[in-house]
């Protein structure tokens, strides 16, 4: 007989052998062990759905509902570093302690019944809210909707943000595709906020089918702004004068817009007022977001995965004003289209700093250094591939200059790695 998981550590090492699929698009298993503990909220649920921009509207959303005096759970992935930071409970990570009853209880619960590593740890996520305090509890899906473990859970309100091409071979190669998934978080009766000014029609045919109280981003919320301050309008509420959030890039009005939507949907159950919004806003803090790290040379650190976060970085890296050179150091899993993704950054970048990531799904140093090569450019850049991130991060350090900017982006496995073992003190090397 072998011994049962003492740890976190041990507890998640069992989760990842448990089923043969990292990925299994049902929802049947996680339902039935769900049903077996008895998991379900007296609390209003709040559901983030989108291809990027979900974990900033969830963080802006715990933000305003903390300064509001809301007791909050949130639920958000993957992590950068710590499991543990997927489990917040009023803005704080869940500890070990606190977690370890509860992966006890879905393993008990789950009998022969096979669960994926994010469907088990979701599990003991969920049941850890259940047995808190809160008010209000925040859900951030994963891949699509329909199919992720997420939706078995029925919400109060649903949000699918910006909506691009990514996980193409689940999900389906089409935006149209891709939203009709994600809009099965919806439920009837109940407010779907679309933060995307764009949306595929899918996602309005499926709202419309269910009967679903369907904001539209531009018809029943709106934002405008200048380079001060931005102001909001709802179906009934309005906000003005509001400061910029603290979560730096013009993609992110568009989150903080429908965070703003979600609360006046919500008004009854969840009054908070205009101080908390301002508040909230003003404190809201979430790692890898277009994070910009004090020292020099200028640290820029980015989750960006797909080409429309891409995008939206390359575009919020323009508006940082001048740098001489900038070094990039960038891992991306193999199943990403590197060259729609390059393409985006490709004309910003003098000197690229490749690395490997420790997982398989990851596309290698030599990989991804063929993929920048072939990009057409109109200036000569340098190319080199580095063992892991922390080494790719050091080696860009150690060749900028203290008025250069260095970007990291990629997958989280990326900025995790380079925050894993502490930032490098970046003025050290050039003070004096």
């Amino acid at each position: 007989m072998t011994t049962p998981p003492r740890s976190l550590a041990d507890w998640l090492a069992h989760c990842e052998r448990l089923h043969p699929k990292n990925i299994d698009m049902t929802l049947d298993r996680v339902r039935a062990v769900a049903q077996r503990l008895g998991i379900r909220f007296s609390v209003p649920v709040i559901t983030v759905a989108g291809t990027n921009g979900k974990g900033s509207t969830c963080a802006m959303l715990e933000a305003i509902a903390q300064c509001a005096g809301y007791r909050v759970g949130l639920y958000i992935k993957p992590h950068l570093v710590h499991f543990e930071e997927r489990c917040r409970i009023n803005g704080r990570m869940a500890d070990e302690a606190t977690l370890l009853p509860h992966f006890e209880a879905v393993e008990a619960a789950r009998g022969d019944t096979t669960l994926s590593y994010f469907e088990f740890t979701m599990l003991a996520i969920l049941r850890t809210f259940m047995h808190a305090p809160l008010d209000l509890v925040i859900l951030e899906v994963g891949l699509g909707g329909r199919l992720d473990a997420v939706n078995i859970i029925d919400t109060d309100c649903a949000v699918i943000t910006s909506i691009d091409l990514d996980h193409t071979e689940w999900l389906g190669p089409t935006r149209e595709d891709i939203g009709r998934e994600k809009a099965h978080i919806m439920r009837p009766g109940k407010p779907a906020i679309v933060s995307d000014p764009v949306p595929p029609q899918t996602v309005i045919d499926h709202a419309q089918a269910i009967g679903a109280d369907l904001w539209l981003a531009g018809r029943d919320f709106r934002h405008s702004g200048d380079r001060q301050q931005w102001q909001w309008a709802g179906r009934q509420r309005r906000f003005s004068a509001l400061a910029y959030p603290a979560l730096r890039g013009a993609n992110q009005l568009l989150n903080a817009a429908g965070a703003l939507a979600v609360f006046e949907a919500l008004y009854q159950q969840l009054p908070i007022t205009a101080q908390a919004v301002r508040q909230g806003l003003a404190l809201v803090d979430l790692p890898g977001r277009f994070q910009i790290v004090p020292g020099q040379p200028t640290l820029v650190l980015d989750v960006a995965h797909n080409a429309q976060s891409v995008a939206a970085l390359a575009l919020n890296l323009d508006q940082m004003g001048f740098f001489p050179r900038t070094h990039a150091v960038f891992g991306a899993m193999r199943d990403k289209d590197l060259p729609a993704l390059l393409a985006k950054l490709s004309p910003l970048v003098d000197h690229w700093h490749l690395c490997n990531l420790d997982t398989a799904r990851a596309a290698t140093a030599d990989e991804l250094a063929a993929a920048v090569q072939a990009m057409p450019r109109q200036q000569p850049v340098t190319v080199q591939t580095h063992a892991d991130p922390a080494a790719a991060l050091a080696a860009a350090v150690a060749a900028a200059d203290p008025a250069d900017r260095i970007v990291v982006f990629g997958s989280f496995y990326t900025v995790g790695g380079v925050l894993k073992d502490g930032l490098p003190r970046l003025s050290a090397k050039h003070t004096g």
